[in-house]
This record gives structure tokens, sequence and C-alpha cells, in this order.
């Protein structure tokens, strides 16, 4: 991580701004707990040419200090928190002991690529008139590229979180010349939410990690299957192929009765394409499983469109006292707030980080105070149901 050792000094006077690198405000952190913490500072950045919001973090090293990037609200390329890192140091006229924040230009992200879309991109930008058509883990990629050629006519979107599966995916769709596949690194078991309704063709889970050992881990489950069948249109199908006895009878138990489907078994079925693992698993005499759902019902469309606002003033002092801070967890959802930082120089004000929605994929924020008007710094979370529950949670804490 990049990052400047300073000699210790006094810190730079905000609002400040140095070749295109606005400093806001510096936060102070607060020790909520009996618990001796050394200080730490917040700086609140803002560079203007790439229109990009985040924070640097300050803290003592001996008796200097340590410069770096905020893990939490870091951005790409790295090279705009080495600029944001190097224009504090000049901006503050201070001695820099240590550094390690040669810009390379021109340096790329490994994983930048035009069919690599954030899952931003599927909140705000997605639209298609295509039927999609999902695959959830697609390892080698080998049936995805088998499908997307054989159905230009379909946007197939893969989900994986194996940065290798990621790239040589990618490396396959431009060798190929495959334009009809988009490839997220997300958790599949909330990428449903940011699909309309009665859109999906098919969605393939072609043997996922069965997780004995921590079954709360599984891609299926009551939620899972519920937002498969609100995507799929009618006679869409939810296809799961798998070694795993105990994977299937688990499935099974889930999926036997649904009202909305029709449920189809077959075993060590032939497909036109199947992995390596698949064909060792087969000469080993190991049986596949499939198990396939079909939708018979429309569902209504569901609004991402929510307000993530607070629509009231805090008294922050009061808050940094009475804050709870323990960890609240609920059915779908949990809020636990991490640490806190008062505004140097500014009355009422402050930072406020918290963990919340998902328990298999929290998101960590940080809530800006600004003369007790409440916002989230670096912009809103994803307007997942367990996000928006959390949001109403913390609005509950804060407005007590």
């Amino acid at each position: 991580m990049p990052h400047l050792v300073l000699k210790k000094e006094e810190l730079l006077k905000t609002p400040s701004s140095k070749d295109g690198v606005e400093f806001n405000f510096v936060a102070k952190s607060y020790n909520f707990t009996d618990k001796p913490r050394k200080t730490e500072y917040k700086i609140g950045v803002y560079d203007t040419k790439e229109n990009k919001e985040f924070m640097l973090g300050l803290k003592p090293k001996d008796e200097n200090y340590l410069l770096k990037s905020d893990k939490t609200t870091r951005v790409t390329p790295v090279d705009i928190m080495k600029n944001a890192i190097n224009s504090y140091a000049i901006a503050n006229n201070s001695e820099i002991l240590f550094s390690n924040t040669n810009i390379t230009t021109g340096a790329k992200n490994a994983l930048e690529h035009k069919y690599l879309k954030d899952i931003n991109y599927f909140v705000d930008d997605f639209e298609t008139q295509k039927e999609i058509q999902i695959e959830i883990g697609f390892g080698s990629g080998r049936h995805l590229l088998h499908q997307a050629k054989q159905n230009p006519d379909v946007q197939f979107i893969g989900l994986e979180i194996h940065t290798p599966s990621i790239e040589q995916l990618l490396r396959h769709l431009e060798l190929q010349n495959i334009t009809n596949v988009l490839v997220v690194n997300y958790d599949a078991r909330l990428f449903m939410e940011f699909i309309k309704s009665n859109q999906v063709g098919r969605i393939f889970v072609h043997f996922p990690v069965p997780w004995d050992k921590r079954p709360h881990r599984r891609i299926y489950s009551n939620e899972f299957i519920n937002e498969a069948l609100r995507v799929l249109k009618v006679g869409g199908t939810l296809e799961l192929r798998t070694d795993s006895r105990k994977y299937f009878d688990y499935c099974m138990d889930l999926l036997t009765n649904l009202p909305k489907g029709r449920l189809t078994v077959d075993i060590n079925k032939d497909l036109e394409v199947s992995s390596k693992y698949e064909d060792r698993w087969k000469r080993m005499g190991k049986n596949i499983y499939d198990v396939v759902l079909e939708a018979w019902n429309e569902d209504e469309d569901i609004n991402l469109d929510y307000d993530f606002s607070f629509d009231f003033k805090i008294d922050f002092n009061k808050t940094l006292k009475t804050i709870e801070t323990n960890t609240i967890v609920e059915k779908n959802y949990f809020v636990h707030v991490v640490e806190l930082y008062t505004l140097e120089n500014k009355e009422n004000s402050g930072l406020i980080k918290v963990t919340m929605g998902n328990f298999d994929r929290p998101v960590t924020k940080f809530l800006f105070v600004d003369d007790g008007n409440v916002k989230y710094f670096q912009g809103n979370p994803l307007p997942t149901s367990s996000n928006i529950q959390a949001h109403l949670k913390i609005k509950e804490i804060l407005n007590k």
C-alpha cells in the first residue's frame, strides 16, 4: 500500500489544495472504549482531475507520522492515491523520511477490461432488451464460452470471485471475439437483487463448492431460490449440476414442494460441453446430479431507487457519548459502529465508521456529519434489502 513516513509536525490546515487535489477536512479519532488508543486522523480528499473522493489515514509511527491511503475508501488506479499522498506532503511542507509513492504513468490494473463490470454498473447503467442468462461460479469458463458462442443473441453474465478464473475468461473473450458476455466479481447470493424481474432465461449453477463444513456459505438457500424465481421469466430455469450427493440432497430439501415452479431431476446426463473436472469425475465413476427448477409465475419488479438520506440533524457531541457500539444483529442484517472521529476546528461535525448489511457480504461506510447533517461519505450503499434495513436501523440509532 502506498505510504510516506513524515517527520511529525503540525497538521495541514483545511480546506486546502495542491495541484488539483483538495484537502477538505481532518478528523481525529475519538476513544469511545476504556482501552487507551493512539490518536489517528482521517484526511478528506477530493481529486478534481479524476472526480474521485476518498480519505487518507495519518497515524503516529515511532516519533513520526505514517501517511497512507485509507483502506475503506481507497480508489483505483492506485496512482490517484499516490498523487494525493505526495500532494499532502508538498502542501504541508513535510519532511519525507520514507516514500514508496513513485507514480507509474500508464500503469494499468490487471483486471481492467471492457467486459469486466463493477457491481454499480448493474445498479445504475445496465439495460438490455435481450434475454439474459447467468452462470454462477464459471470456473475455467468452458461452459460459459460455449453457451455464448451458441447463443449470440443472448446477453450472458458470468459471476465469479476467483481472480485467476476471471482473468482467464477475459483472455478467451478477446481471443475468440465473443462480445455477448459481461463479467462481474461479486457474491451471487446478493447479485440477483440488481436484475429486473422476469428477464432471465436460464441460471446455471454448475459444480458449486459444497461447503459441507460451512453450509451457511452455500449458494442455494431459500432466499437465493426466491430471488432466482423472481428474475426468471415464465419457463425460465434454475439449473444445478453437482457431483456432491450431500449438496444434491440439501438442494432437494429446499426445492421440493415449491408452489412457484416445476422440478426435474437427472443423473449422469451428458451435456454438449463439460469441464475437465467433470471429465475426471466421470472416469472415476462418480454420479453427476442435475436439478432443474422451471419458473411458472411472473413477479413484480423491485425498486432500486431507494432514498438513503437522513431527514434530521443530530447533536454529534451527544452521539459520541451515547451511540450504541455493540453489534446489532437482526434476522437479515446487522449494524456495527466501528470507529468515531471528530472534525478538527469544526463544531458538531465528524465521522462515524459503520459496518452494515448482509452477513455474507458486509459493507463498511463512513457517515459524514457536517454541523449535525448526516450523509454517507463517498456515496450511498448499494440498495440491497439488507443494506436498506441496516440504514433504517442506523437512522433509528442516530435519531434517539
